[in-house]
């Protein structure tokens, strides 16, 4: 049976088995922590179980550096888990490997996934497969008998809001948020952020917080420093704050206002040592039934309608899942969608502004 379901995904590629060395594991980089976990449920055990090929996860938090090094090499790395802005930005560079969405199943219906998936899911090197938003969770315990923070504008509140606000070390979502808080209409943003006036303006909102921020890189810490009493803000994903809040039974509340969301992407890099098997394994992650399953473990939404379709409850806790997803009605009214272009063309004058304004607080 293992033998037949092997062959069936190999000619649903338009490949043999055997084009490539079938031993040995394919390696993963992906983001740890729940997320890593809500994967292995979903897919990774799975598609071992159908194929034989063990799932062997590297970590990866994000940016291009790293596999921009790892190109270099011996290629380590079969699949990456990149989001959808980093993701364009290696295709750009020519660190991901060509993609035409080969390989792609069907939904159950007989839909083809190019009618299945959301529009722009599917790139020139990879295939978005979730919806995830970035947004900033607090301590609920520390605001229980005062005021509850429940804007953006909240977070560059310190005087009404106190208390250490845990940042991710990067100016994604947190310029776009910096504007809001001076009311600037979601419509604007990039605009603005597309001009030096814009820049300057959301580097001053930042400057108010300076002394109150408490700088993460892993995704892991943002949820850890809030659990940790350390911080009483914390931006980071909404699915790790889901975990913690309603898994693990955390007093931590998602403030939905102005979230910022995007897919995150599947890639190839340029070097890897099994494309074919990267594709398969591609092609397995993305089916409709893989992609419903993971909303059974974690608040990210699939990309394909007919998984949509299937969301339902949270596999240990019998929570509705629709609730929970950044596209419910309820949390899309301020919602910003990232333009990941306008990210992928800015980057590195963003990243060079950006480590200027640290460079200068440092100095401080």
């Amino acid at each position: 049976m293992r033998l037949i379901v092997m062959l069936m995904l190999a000619c649903a590629l338009g490949q043999t088995v055997g084009a490539e060395p079938a031993h040995g594991p394919l390696v993963v980089a992906t983001w740890g922590g729940v997320y890593e976990r809500s994967q292995r449920a979903a897919y990774f055990d799975p598609y071992t179980e159908a194929t034989g090929t063990p799932i062997q996860t590297a970590s990866y938090s994000g940016g291009l550096g790293t596999l921009r090094k790892r190109v270099q090499g011996p290629g380590d790395w079969d699949v990456i888990d990149m989001t959808m802005a980093d993701h364009r930005r290696a295709c750009a560079e020519g660190l991901l490997q060509s993609y035409s969405g080969e390989g792609l199943m069907p939904a159950p219906d007989g839909t083809p996934a190019e009618r299945d998936f959301i529009r722009s899911a599917i790139t020139p090197c990879g295939v978005a497969h979730n919806l995830f938003s970035t947004v900033v969770a607090f301590d609920e315990d520390f605001f229980r008998y005062t005021a509850q923070p429940h804007r953006i504008e909240h977070l560059f509140d310190t005087e009404r809001f106190p208390g250490k606000r845990a940042l991710h070390k990067r100016p994604d979502a947190l310029l776009e948020w910096a504007l809001l808080s001076y009311g600037v209409p979601v419509g604007d943003l990039y605009d603005l952020l597309s001009t030096e006036r814009g820049l300057n303006l959301a580097f001053k909102r930042l400057d108010e917080i300076r002394e109150h921020i408490v700088w993460w890189e892993s995704p892991e810490e943002a949820v850890e420093l809030l659990r940790r009493e350390d911080v009483t803000f914390a931006m980071g994903y909404n699915g790790r704050f889901f975990d913690a809040a309603v898994v693990q039974n955390e007093p931590v509340r998602i403030i939905w206002d102005a979230q910022v969301y995007e897919f995150e992407t599947w890639g190839i890099p340029r070097n890897a040592a099994h494309p074919e098997r990267a594709r398969q394994f591609i092609g397995y992650a993305t089916r409709t039934q893989s992609l419903a399953r993971q909303t059974r473990y974690i608040a990210y939404g699939p990309t394909r309608a007919s998984a949509i379709r299937r969301v339902g409850k949270h596999a240990s806790t019998g929570v509705d899942m629709r609730a929970h997803m950044p596209s419910h009605p309820l949390h899309m009214e301020r919602a910003i969608r990232k333009d990941v272009d306008w990210y992928a063309h800015t980057r590195q004058h963003l990243n060079e502004r950006f480590q200027v304004w640290l460079a200068a607080g440092d100095a401080q």
